[in-house]
Protein backbone atom coordinates (compact mmCIF):
# COMPACT_ATOMS: atom_id res chain seq x y z
CA UNK A 1 0.00 0.00 0.00
CA UNK A 2 2.70 2.42 -0.43
CA UNK A 3 2.93 2.47 -3.59
CA UNK A 4 1.73 6.09 -4.26
CA UNK A 5 2.35 5.61 -8.63
CA UNK A 6 -0.59 3.20 -8.85
CA UNK A 7 -2.55 4.83 -5.94
CA UNK A 8 -5.85 5.87 -6.89
CA UNK A 9 -5.23 9.05 -4.85
CA UNK A 10 -1.78 9.85 -6.82
CA UNK A 11 -3.65 12.62 -8.27
CA UNK A 12 -4.99 14.34 -5.35
CA UNK A 13 -2.11 13.57 -3.24
CA UNK A 14 0.12 15.45 -5.21
CA UNK A 15 -2.01 18.67 -4.73
CA UNK A 16 -3.79 17.66 -1.86
CA UNK A 17 -3.36 20.46 1.07
CA UNK A 18 -1.69 22.91 -1.81
CA UNK A 19 -4.57 23.28 -4.32
CA UNK A 20 -8.20 23.08 -3.91
CA UNK A 21 -7.93 21.94 -0.34
CA UNK A 22 -6.02 24.39 1.59
CA UNK A 23 -8.00 27.61 0.24
CA UNK A 24 -9.92 26.43 2.81
CA UNK A 25 -9.17 26.82 6.76
CA UNK A 26 -10.63 25.76 9.79
CA UNK A 27 -8.30 27.45 11.68
CA UNK A 28 -11.03 29.92 13.56
CA UNK A 29 -12.90 26.50 14.23
CA UNK A 30 -9.76 25.05 15.61
CA UNK A 31 -9.13 28.13 17.49
CA UNK A 32 -12.68 27.24 19.88
CA UNK A 33 -11.94 23.67 19.76
CA UNK A 34 -8.62 23.67 21.19
CA UNK A 35 -10.25 25.81 23.99
CA UNK A 36 -12.52 23.47 24.27
CA UNK A 37 -10.31 20.84 24.89
CA UNK A 38 -8.34 22.53 27.63
CA UNK A 39 -6.06 25.31 25.77
CA UNK A 40 -6.13 28.86 26.83
CA UNK A 41 -9.45 31.07 25.99
CA UNK A 42 -7.59 32.53 23.10
CA UNK A 43 -5.64 30.12 21.65
CA UNK A 44 -3.12 31.67 19.06
CA UNK A 45 -3.60 31.95 15.47
CA UNK A 46 -0.34 30.21 14.48
CA UNK A 47 -0.71 27.30 16.95
CA UNK A 48 -3.74 26.64 15.02
CA UNK A 49 -2.70 26.57 11.79
CA UNK A 50 0.27 24.29 12.38
CA UNK A 51 -2.38 21.96 13.99
CA UNK A 52 -4.52 22.28 11.14
CA UNK A 53 -1.64 21.44 8.70
CA UNK A 54 -0.80 18.21 11.08
CA UNK A 55 -4.50 17.28 10.49
CA UNK A 56 -5.04 17.73 7.00
CA UNK A 57 -2.05 15.92 5.94
CA UNK A 58 -2.71 13.26 8.61
CA UNK A 59 -5.96 12.93 6.94
CA UNK A 60 -5.13 13.08 3.40
CA UNK A 61 -2.46 10.23 4.20
CA UNK A 62 -5.34 8.24 5.34
CA UNK A 63 -7.67 8.54 2.82
CA UNK A 64 -4.77 7.36 0.33
CA UNK A 65 -4.17 4.35 2.44
CA UNK A 66 -8.12 3.82 2.23
CA UNK A 67 -8.43 3.83 -1.28
CA UNK A 68 -5.59 1.72 -1.57
CA UNK A 69 -7.66 -0.88 0.60
CA UNK A 70 -11.11 0.00 -1.17
CA UNK A 71 -9.14 -0.59 -4.55
CA UNK A 72 -7.99 -3.97 -3.47
CA UNK A 73 -11.28 -5.51 -2.70
CA UNK A 74 -12.84 -3.98 -5.86
CA UNK A 75 -14.85 -1.44 -4.39
CA UNK A 76 -16.01 1.71 -6.05
CA UNK A 77 -15.60 3.99 -2.88
CA UNK A 78 -14.25 4.38 0.36
CA UNK A 79 -16.69 2.79 2.78
CA UNK A 80 -16.61 2.34 6.86
CA UNK A 81 -14.66 -0.88 6.04
CA UNK A 82 -11.73 0.62 4.69
CA UNK A 83 -10.87 2.95 7.81
CA UNK A 84 -11.88 -0.03 9.88
CA UNK A 85 -9.38 -2.40 8.05
CA UNK A 86 -6.54 -0.08 8.75
CA UNK A 87 -6.95 0.92 12.11
CA UNK A 88 -8.22 -2.95 13.36
CA UNK A 89 -4.48 -3.07 14.93
CA UNK A 90 -4.94 0.02 17.47
CA UNK A 91 -7.40 -1.45 20.03
CA UNK A 92 -8.05 1.64 22.27
CA UNK A 93 -8.71 3.67 18.97
CA UNK A 94 -11.07 1.55 17.28
CA UNK A 95 -13.00 0.65 21.01
CA UNK A 96 -13.47 4.38 20.99
CA UNK A 97 -14.69 4.45 16.95
CA UNK A 98 -17.25 1.46 17.67
CA UNK A 99 -18.89 3.46 20.26
CA UNK A 100 -18.55 6.53 18.36
CA UNK A 101 -20.27 4.79 15.68
CA UNK A 102 -23.10 3.06 18.14
CA UNK A 103 -24.05 7.00 19.52
CA UNK A 104 -23.93 7.89 16.03
CA UNK A 105 -26.88 5.53 15.46
CA UNK A 106 -28.55 6.40 18.49
CA UNK A 107 -28.85 10.23 17.27
CA UNK A 108 -30.12 9.29 13.83
CA UNK A 109 -33.04 7.24 15.55
CA UNK A 110 -33.83 9.93 17.99
CA UNK A 111 -33.58 12.62 15.04
CA UNK A 112 -36.18 10.22 13.18
CA UNK A 113 -38.43 10.57 16.45
CA UNK A 114 -38.40 6.58 17.93
CA UNK A 115 -38.85 6.12 21.56
CA UNK A 116 -36.52 5.05 23.64
CA UNK A 117 -38.84 1.34 23.87
CA UNK A 118 -37.72 1.18 20.16
CA UNK A 119 -34.51 2.20 21.03
CA UNK A 120 -33.97 -1.00 23.70
CA UNK A 121 -35.99 -3.06 21.75
CA UNK A 122 -33.40 -2.32 18.32
CA UNK A 123 -30.59 -2.45 20.20
CA UNK A 124 -31.88 -6.50 21.90
CA UNK A 125 -32.71 -7.73 18.23
CA UNK A 126 -29.73 -5.75 16.62
CA UNK A 127 -32.15 -4.18 13.82
CA UNK A 128 -29.99 -3.67 10.83
CA UNK A 129 -32.65 -0.74 10.24
CA UNK A 130 -32.10 1.41 13.01
CA UNK A 131 -28.50 -0.03 14.19
CA UNK A 132 -26.46 1.04 10.42
CA UNK A 133 -23.43 1.86 11.30
CA UNK A 134 -23.06 -0.73 14.05
CA UNK A 135 -24.45 -3.26 11.84
CA UNK A 136 -21.37 -2.45 9.29
CA UNK A 137 -19.10 -2.49 11.54
CA UNK A 138 -20.04 -5.74 13.33
CA UNK A 139 -20.05 -7.44 9.92
CA UNK A 140 -16.82 -6.74 8.85
CA UNK A 141 -15.06 -7.21 11.97
CA UNK A 142 -16.60 -10.40 12.21
CA UNK A 143 -14.90 -11.34 8.74
CA UNK A 144 -11.57 -10.72 9.95
CA UNK A 145 -11.39 -11.39 13.63
CA UNK A 146 -10.59 -14.98 14.26
CA UNK A 147 -9.60 -14.89 17.53
CA UNK A 148 -12.57 -12.93 18.70
CA UNK A 149 -10.80 -10.28 20.23
CA UNK A 150 -12.48 -7.81 17.44
CA UNK A 151 -15.94 -8.83 18.51
CA UNK A 152 -15.44 -8.89 22.14
CA UNK A 153 -14.78 -4.66 22.08
CA UNK A 154 -18.58 -4.66 21.53
CA UNK A 155 -19.29 -5.66 24.92
CA UNK A 156 -16.21 -4.14 26.72
CA UNK A 157 -16.43 -1.41 29.26
CA UNK A 158 -13.70 -0.61 30.15
CA UNK A 159 -13.15 2.84 31.19
CA UNK A 160 -10.93 5.09 28.77
CA UNK A 161 -8.48 6.87 30.63
CA UNK A 162 -7.53 9.38 27.71
CA UNK A 163 -11.46 10.49 27.79
CA UNK A 164 -11.36 10.48 32.01
CA UNK A 165 -8.37 13.02 31.87
CA UNK A 166 -10.08 15.35 29.54
CA UNK A 167 -13.30 15.49 31.85
CA UNK A 168 -11.37 15.86 34.81
CA UNK A 169 -9.47 18.56 32.96
CA UNK A 170 -12.80 20.22 31.50
CA UNK A 171 -14.06 20.40 35.05
CA UNK A 172 -11.00 21.91 36.41
CA UNK A 173 -11.05 24.53 33.51
CA UNK A 174 -14.62 25.82 34.15
CA UNK A 175 -14.46 26.16 37.69
CA UNK A 176 -13.43 29.92 37.40
CA UNK A 177 -15.57 30.32 34.36
CA UNK A 178 -18.46 32.90 35.09
CA UNK A 179 -21.94 32.76 33.28
CA UNK A 180 -20.59 34.18 29.94
CA UNK A 181 -17.49 32.21 29.34
CA UNK A 182 -18.86 29.03 30.69
CA UNK A 183 -21.93 29.71 27.53
CA UNK A 184 -18.84 30.38 25.28
CA UNK A 185 -17.11 26.69 26.24
CA UNK A 186 -20.22 25.01 26.30
CA UNK A 187 -20.62 26.31 22.50
CA UNK A 188 -16.97 25.48 21.93
CA UNK A 189 -17.28 21.86 22.80
CA UNK A 190 -20.12 21.49 20.94
CA UNK A 191 -17.97 22.53 17.47
CA UNK A 192 -16.86 19.38 15.22
CA UNK A 193 -15.98 18.90 11.72
CA UNK A 194 -19.07 16.58 10.88
CA UNK A 195 -21.30 20.01 11.34
CA UNK A 196 -19.87 21.40 8.37
CA UNK A 197 -19.60 18.23 6.38
CA UNK A 198 -19.69 19.86 2.68
CA UNK A 199 -16.68 22.52 3.72
CA UNK A 200 -14.53 19.61 5.04
CA UNK A 201 -15.43 17.39 2.16
CA UNK A 202 -13.69 20.42 0.19
CA UNK A 203 -10.82 20.67 2.93
CA UNK A 204 -10.16 17.33 2.07
CA UNK A 205 -10.36 17.34 -1.78
CA UNK A 206 -12.85 14.61 -2.08
CA UNK A 207 -13.44 15.87 -5.86
CA UNK A 208 -10.74 15.18 -7.43
CA UNK A 209 -10.55 11.54 -6.25
CA UNK A 210 -10.99 8.74 -8.44
CA UNK A 211 -12.30 6.81 -6.16
CA UNK A 212 -14.12 9.17 -3.20
CA UNK A 213 -15.43 8.30 0.30
CA UNK A 214 -19.61 7.83 0.86
CA UNK A 215 -21.26 9.39 4.00
CA UNK A 216 -20.02 6.80 6.68
CA UNK A 217 -16.80 7.16 5.79
CA UNK A 218 -16.86 10.81 6.05
CA UNK A 219 -18.15 10.56 9.27
CA UNK A 220 -15.18 8.67 10.42
CA UNK A 221 -12.92 10.97 9.01
CA UNK A 222 -14.69 13.78 10.30
CA UNK A 223 -14.39 12.05 14.33
CA UNK A 224 -10.83 11.18 13.78
CA UNK A 225 -9.55 14.56 12.43
CA UNK A 226 -11.17 15.99 15.90
CA UNK A 227 -10.20 13.12 17.82
CA UNK A 228 -6.28 14.35 16.25
CA UNK A 229 -6.90 17.90 17.85
CA UNK A 230 -7.60 16.67 20.98
CA UNK A 231 -4.59 14.42 21.23
CA UNK A 232 -1.91 16.65 19.86
CA UNK A 233 -3.44 19.40 22.62
CA UNK A 234 -3.37 16.33 24.99
CA UNK A 235 0.41 15.88 24.62
CA UNK A 236 1.23 19.89 24.13
CA UNK A 237 -0.46 20.07 27.83
CA UNK A 238 1.82 17.92 28.96
CA UNK A 239 4.87 19.29 26.72
CA UNK A 240 4.07 22.38 28.32
CA UNK A 241 4.39 21.28 31.54
CA UNK A 242 7.31 19.59 31.59
CA UNK A 243 8.83 23.00 30.56
CA UNK A 244 8.40 24.36 33.87
CA UNK A 245 10.84 24.18 36.45
CA UNK A 246 9.91 22.25 39.41
CA UNK A 247 12.32 22.36 42.64
CA UNK A 248 14.00 19.10 43.40
CA UNK A 249 13.71 17.61 39.98
CA UNK A 250 16.93 16.44 39.37
CA UNK A 251 16.07 16.06 35.49
CA UNK A 252 14.51 19.89 35.45
CA UNK A 253 17.71 20.77 33.38
CA UNK A 254 17.37 18.60 31.15
CA UNK A 255 15.23 20.52 28.32
CA UNK A 256 15.04 19.25 25.13
CA UNK A 257 17.26 20.75 22.40
CA UNK A 258 14.69 20.58 20.34
CA UNK A 259 12.60 22.78 22.39
CA UNK A 260 15.31 25.22 22.65
CA UNK A 261 16.09 25.58 18.77
CA UNK A 262 11.89 26.38 18.37
CA UNK A 263 11.61 28.81 21.37
CA UNK A 264 14.85 30.77 20.48
CA UNK A 265 13.97 31.28 16.60
CA UNK A 266 10.44 32.38 18.04
CA UNK A 267 12.41 34.39 19.99
CA UNK A 268 14.68 35.69 16.91
CA UNK A 269 11.92 36.26 14.73
CA UNK A 270 10.04 38.70 17.58
CA UNK A 271 13.75 40.73 17.96
CA UNK A 272 13.82 41.13 13.96
CA UNK A 273 10.39 42.13 13.67
CA UNK A 274 10.18 44.39 16.66
CA UNK A 275 12.50 47.71 15.63
CA UNK A 276 11.93 48.63 19.61
CA UNK A 277 13.26 45.78 21.12
CA UNK A 278 16.34 46.36 23.26
CA UNK A 279 18.49 44.42 21.33
CA UNK A 280 17.53 46.06 18.01
CA UNK A 281 17.72 49.75 19.45
CA UNK A 282 21.34 51.24 19.59
CA UNK A 283 22.91 51.72 23.16
CA UNK A 284 22.10 56.20 24.47
CA UNK A 285 24.58 58.50 23.73
CA UNK A 286 26.54 59.33 27.18
CA UNK A 287 25.51 62.85 28.08
CA UNK A 288 28.48 65.36 29.41
CA UNK A 289 28.81 65.73 33.01
CA UNK A 290 26.88 68.64 34.54
CA UNK A 291 28.75 71.86 35.61
CA UNK A 292 29.81 71.44 39.13
CA UNK A 293 32.74 71.32 41.34
CA UNK A 294 35.18 67.85 40.98
CA UNK A 295 33.91 66.19 43.75
CA UNK A 296 30.23 66.00 41.99
CA UNK A 297 32.24 64.15 38.83
CA UNK A 298 34.03 62.33 41.17
CA UNK A 299 30.82 60.96 43.36
CA UNK A 300 29.08 60.54 39.91
CA UNK A 301 31.76 57.87 38.71
CA UNK A 302 31.90 56.83 41.70
CA UNK A 303 28.12 56.08 41.98
CA UNK A 304 28.51 54.40 38.26
CA UNK A 305 31.92 52.39 39.61
CA UNK A 306 29.58 50.75 42.64
CA UNK A 307 26.79 49.46 40.05
CA UNK A 308 23.78 51.13 41.33
CA UNK A 309 23.56 53.15 37.72
CA UNK A 310 24.59 49.71 35.74
CA UNK A 311 21.30 48.08 37.61
CA UNK A 312 18.85 51.02 36.77
CA UNK A 313 20.21 50.37 32.94
CA UNK A 314 19.80 46.52 33.22
CA UNK A 315 16.32 46.63 34.97
CA UNK A 316 15.09 49.14 32.33
CA UNK A 317 15.62 47.07 29.41
CA UNK A 318 14.30 44.27 31.30
CA UNK A 319 11.23 46.17 30.74
CA UNK A 320 11.32 46.94 27.66
CA UNK A 321 12.32 43.49 26.90
CA UNK A 322 9.43 42.69 28.22
CA UNK A 323 7.14 45.21 26.79
CA UNK A 324 8.64 44.28 23.17
CA UNK A 325 8.21 40.22 23.85
CA UNK A 326 4.31 41.02 24.23
CA UNK A 327 4.38 43.57 21.69
CA UNK A 328 5.25 40.86 18.88
CA UNK A 329 2.57 38.22 20.51
CA UNK A 330 5.12 35.91 21.46
CA UNK A 331 3.55 34.92 24.48
CA UNK A 332 6.78 33.59 26.98
CA UNK A 333 4.60 33.02 29.68
CA UNK A 334 1.22 32.88 28.31
CA UNK A 335 -1.27 30.26 29.41
CA UNK A 336 -2.03 28.99 25.02
CA UNK A 337 0.13 26.81 23.46
CA UNK A 338 2.56 27.55 21.72
CA UNK A 339 3.69 25.93 18.32
CA UNK A 340 6.41 25.03 19.41
CA UNK A 341 4.89 22.91 22.08
CA UNK A 342 3.33 21.00 18.98
CA UNK A 343 6.25 20.79 16.99
CA UNK A 344 7.85 19.20 20.38
CA UNK A 345 4.82 17.00 20.94
CA UNK A 346 4.93 15.41 17.33
CA UNK A 347 8.71 15.17 17.80
CA UNK A 348 8.64 13.14 21.13
CA UNK A 349 6.16 10.97 20.07
CA UNK A 350 8.42 9.59 17.78
CA UNK A 351 10.66 8.23 20.56
CA UNK A 352 10.62 4.49 21.58
CA UNK A 353 8.14 3.81 25.09
CA UNK A 354 10.86 2.92 27.47
CA UNK A 355 11.79 4.03 31.08
CA UNK A 356 12.42 7.63 30.49
CA UNK A 357 9.80 7.73 27.53
CA UNK A 358 8.45 11.75 27.38
CA UNK A 359 5.21 10.86 27.98
CA UNK A 360 3.88 9.08 30.67
CA UNK A 361 0.25 9.33 30.46
CA UNK A 362 -2.39 7.31 29.54
CA UNK A 363 -1.48 7.61 26.25
CA UNK A 364 1.95 5.92 26.81
CA UNK A 365 0.83 3.36 29.85
CA UNK A 366 -1.93 2.17 27.43
CA UNK A 367 0.41 2.61 24.03
CA UNK A 368 -2.07 3.88 22.10
CA UNK A 369 -0.70 5.67 18.62
CA UNK A 370 -2.88 9.56 18.70
CA UNK A 371 -2.02 10.30 15.33
CA UNK A 372 -4.89 9.56 12.51
CA UNK A 373 -2.49 7.47 10.63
Amino acid sequence: MNNTAASPMATATSSSGRSTGRTISFATELQSMMFSLGDARRPLHETAVLVEDVVHTQLVNLLQQAAEVSQLRGARVISAEDLLFLIRKDKKKLRRLLKYMLIRDYKSKIVKGIDEDDLLEDKLSGSSNTNKRQKIAQDFLTSIDQTGELLAMFEDEEIDEVKQERMERAERQTRIMDSAQYAEFCESRQLSFSKKASKFRDWLDCGSMEIKPNVIAMEILAYLAYETVAQLVDLALLVRQDMVTKAGDPFGHAISATFIQYYNSAEGFCIKSCPDSPESTPPPTPTAPSSGSQHSGKTTSGSLGNGSAGQDAAKTKQRKRKKSTAACGVEAHSDAIQPCHIREAVRRYGHKIGPLSPFTSAYRRNGMAFLAC
